[in-house]
């Protein structure tokens, strides 16, 4: 059951990220990541409500207490990756931030081992996933500077080049990678949809705070059209409106994906591979951003998507 869980999450993430960069939209709005973090706490509050009144989920204090560190974790992490929309496109930031998958099975397998009912072919699948997310972010992050010239022009997107642009995606993979190795301990002695509940309750009080800010600074209303130029004036109520319902699709396909998230990651005991396939949503993300964003694949961006395949493959036979 990890195997499709896993894949869920994979789909359901991809979609986050396309259209988390639709809606951040602008590289002039400093406030994207808020407004980001306003629609996926909104959504995630209302899941974990509907969970805990109407559903089977229940929440104390005790365990809210216990899984905070790890919300922080993923919700800091979050914040980067948001950030990082407004620097670098998304097929290159994806990649790198998700190659946190590759840290955690490394951690898994030093701290606890293969274990004696795992194949030595479930290893080779797991160095082909965190291998082929590898390679990608090192294709994109050498790419040819015309070829990646000739993207930006196609997408009608220009990014000026900012060691914060790779700084961001690289925060979030570490504290990902954190997150996600601190959860599956967590996991243990937590029931699954207790902690859930907890993340998103606390992911909806950040965006209550965000919310706040955003209010007190006067930032609602200050989205600016994808691409504007300087000097450009704000966007239209209706283009305002485009933006946030993308971000509101983001929070959706995020708390999908996370709720999948959690169930596989209950199986303690495939971690190190239910973890390399989730992070490959990157995978699916470069794709989306081909089709939606306009931007190109190369030959060598189609050879490390084949090498992750194979490995997910792999995993889906042995399960």
């Amino acid at each position: 059951m990890w195997f499709w869980l896993s894949l869920v999450t994979l789909l359901f993430w991809s979609g986050s990220d396309l259209f988390g960069k639709l809606g951040s939209g602008n590289t002039k709005d400093r406030t994207s990541h808020l407004k980001m973090i306003c629609s996926v706490g909104l959504i995630m509050g209302i899941h974990a409500l509907f969970s805990l009144f109407l559903g089977s989920a229940e929440l104390s204090w005790d365990v809210f207490i216990k899984y905070l560190p790890v919300s922080l974790l993923y919700i800091v992490s979050m914040a980067f990756s948001y950030m990082a929309f407004r620097y670098i496109e998304l097929s290159i930031s994806s990649p790198i931030c998700n190659s946190s998958g590759a840290l955690v099975a490394i951690l898994v397998l030093v701290t606890q081992g293969l274990g004696e009912d795992l194949s030595p072919w479930s290893l080779v699948a797991v160095i082909f996933v965190c291998t082929g997310v590898i390679l990608l972010g090192f294709v994109e992050a050498h790419e040819d500077e015309e070829l990646r010239a000739a993207r930006q022009d196609a997408s009608n997107h220009r990014y000026a080049k900012s060691k914060l642009a790779f700084v961001l995606p690289i925060l979030y993979c570490i504290l990902d990678a954190l997150g996600t190795f601190a959860d599956s301990r967590v996991l243990e002695v937590l029931d699954e949809d207790s902690a859930n509940c907890a993340y998103e309750l606390t992911f909806f009080a950040a965006a209550v705070v965000c919310f706040v800010y955003l209010k007190v600074k006067g930032a609602r209303g200050s989205d600016k059209g994808a691409g504007a130029r300087a000097g450009s004036e704000k966007l239209s109520s209706a283009e305002s409106k485009k933006l946030w319902s993308f971000r509101i699709l983001a929070g959706v396909c995020e708390t999908v994906g996370q709720l999948s998230y959690v169930y596989a990651l209950a199986d303690t005991e495939h971690v190190a591979f239910a973890a390399p396939i989730m992070a490959s949503f990157c995978i699916g993300s470069v794709i989306l951003s081909r089709i939606f964003l306009k931007e190109r694949l190369s030959v060598k961006h189609y050879i490390a998507i084949g090498i992750v395949f194979v490995g997910i493959v792999i995993l889906g036979i042995l399960d």
